[in-house]
């Protein structure tokens, strides 16, 4: 039991690692700073907020995980990542319009 849990890793995060499997990991890492950079900004107010940096930490994260996605031809993560990076964009298109009409945000 113990040995067939090592293989498997073994082969997962071992065997099949190569610069897709490198790519994924750091669009991976990119992607989960968005939640540092929430929680960081969310702690300094003492109240839940969403800083600017999370939307393009989410669009890098995406973008990265949608291209790595379709390498591996995963149809569910490149539905979820195709969808997500809609909204990213649309939320930064909604704080940048905001932005333009009262200067001091």
């Amino acid at each position: 039991m113990l040995n067939d849990l090592y293989n498997w890793f073994y082969t997962v995060f071992i065997s099949n690692l190569d610069y897709w499997v490198i790519l994924g990991l750091v669009a991976q890492a990119l992607f989960m700073m968005r939640f540092v950079v929430q929680w960081i900004a969310s702690e300094r107010v003492g109240k839940s907020i969403v800083p600017v940096a999370f939307w393009f930490f989410s669009i890098g994260g995406s973008a990265l995980l949608l291209v790595y996605s379709i390498k591996r031809q995963d149809p569910v993560f490149i539905a979820g990542q195709g969808l997500g990076m809609v909204i990213y964009l649309r939320n930064l298109w909604l704080i940048y319009k905001e932005k333009r009409r009262d200067p001091s945000f």
